[in-house]
């Protein structure tokens, strides 16, 4: 691995030379994701491809912690830690096969479990990063509490690469549940966020939550996961109620949300991303999926960027334009424009790790 490493070292000091941008990649499960643009001959040779730096490095299941390679597939990662009985908490999105570790935390995104385990910044505990002068920094380490000031290697998760390549990072792993059920039960948007509310405010063993339903305000499908001790799960299906889903179907549908193959997600649509407060009313704006008690709301289809952000920060949060499917990019990108004090914080890390701009200029933020 010295080799690879020489190599992309030799890469990113061969950019800086020429001034040419370095387009960080993995396995582009997620390339539609961010502001992307295709690389052009304009660019040079300069996509840094992180696959061959790949494997764990140190993996201590008894200390709940792993030391991974930015470019070793997702699926080998999970796969060895279920070989332990452990998995990742914040159950990350694929998209495809060819997904990589470090394309997982650059994205930062969460599957559904995210809201009862936490977000995937959450569980960074490390990570070494390769800046524009070709040195391989190192933050954070493999235990929760190392670090005095900006928690960096938490800051690298949903970077999208801006300040620099990843080329490790440790992770905070858990044990697998020792049981699970899904029940799904029919109800309205305004029921299901009734329930969400209801179900905050007990104990409950709830791991994931879902509803999907149709613009006319009608019926939907309400599921919700339990996972933990058989005792405590019969108890929470007496309080919830409903009828519980077969396993493997239950599995296929978590993973549908997961992975964005359920039918809701149409490939040829725009897709929006609306992380809001769980309390929020429905918003009653067409076909609705939603997610994490209420706090993730996706909608599908044609929206004006401005209004429908416009009314996100209206209710205490943020619209993102997850996937344009050939929708016009709003003229501030893809996110929602960021916080005075988060954008100041967010250049002065670019200026710090990257202040020749070399890596996915704009990918996060269109001046960056």
């Amino acid at each position: 691995m010295d080799f690879v490493l020489s190599e992309l070292c030799d890469q990113v000091m061969t950019a800086r030379a020429g001034h040419k941008p370095l387009f960080v990649m993995g396995g582009g499960s997620k390339s539609f994701y961010g502001n992307y643009r295709p690389v052009t001959p304009q660019d040079g040779h300069c996509l840094l491809d992180m696959t061959p730096y790949r494997g764990i490095v140190n993996y201590h299941p008894s200390e709940l912690v792993v030391t991974v390679r930015a470019g070793t597939p997702l699926a080998d990662l999970e796969a060895e830690l279920a070989a332990r009985g452990q998995m990742l908490a914040f159950e990350p999105p694929h998209f495809g096969p060819a997904a990589t570790v470090g394309g997982c935390v650059a994205a930062g995104l969460s599957g559904p479990r995210r809201m009862s385990a936490g977000a995937l910044r959450d569980f960074v505990l490390g990570a070494r990063l390769l800046d524009s002068d070709g040195r391989m920094l190192s933050f954070g380490g493999e235990v929760m509490k190392n670090v005095a000031g900006y928690d960096v290697s938490r800051l690298l998760a949903g970077s999208h690469g801006i300040f620099g390549a990843i080329l490790e990072v440790s992770l905070k792993v858990v044990p697998r549940p020792m049981q699970e059920v899904t029940l799904a039960q029919p109800a309205t948007q305004a029921q299901a966020l009734s329930c969400f509310a209801q179900w905050r405010g007990k104990p409950l063993p709830v791991s994931a939550t879902s509803w999907s339903g149709d613009a006319d305000g009608g019926e939907g499908m309400l599921c919700v996961r339990l996972s933990g001790a058989p005792p405590a799960l019969a108890s929470a299906r007496q309080l919830i109620g409903g009828d519980a889903m077969e396993p493997d179907a239950a599995h296929a549908w978590w993973r549908s949300l997961r992975e964005q193959t359920h039918t809701f997600f149409e490939p040829g649509k725009p897709l929006w991303r609306l992380a809001l407060p769980p309390t929020a009313a429905a918003l009653d704006l067409g076909p609705t999926l939603l997610e994490w008690g209420g706090g993730q709301r996706w909608l599908c289809g044609n929206y004006e960027a401005a209004a429908l952000r416009e009314r996100a920060a209206s209710l205490g949060g943020h619209a993102t334009l997850f996937r344009p499917a050939g929708m016009s990019v709003p003229q501030d990108g893809v996110f929602h424009p960021l916080a005075p004090a988060v954008g100041l914080i967010t250049r002065r890390l670019k200026q710090e790790l990257d202040p020749a701009g070399l890596f996915n200029p704009g990918r996060l933020i269109l001046e960056l």
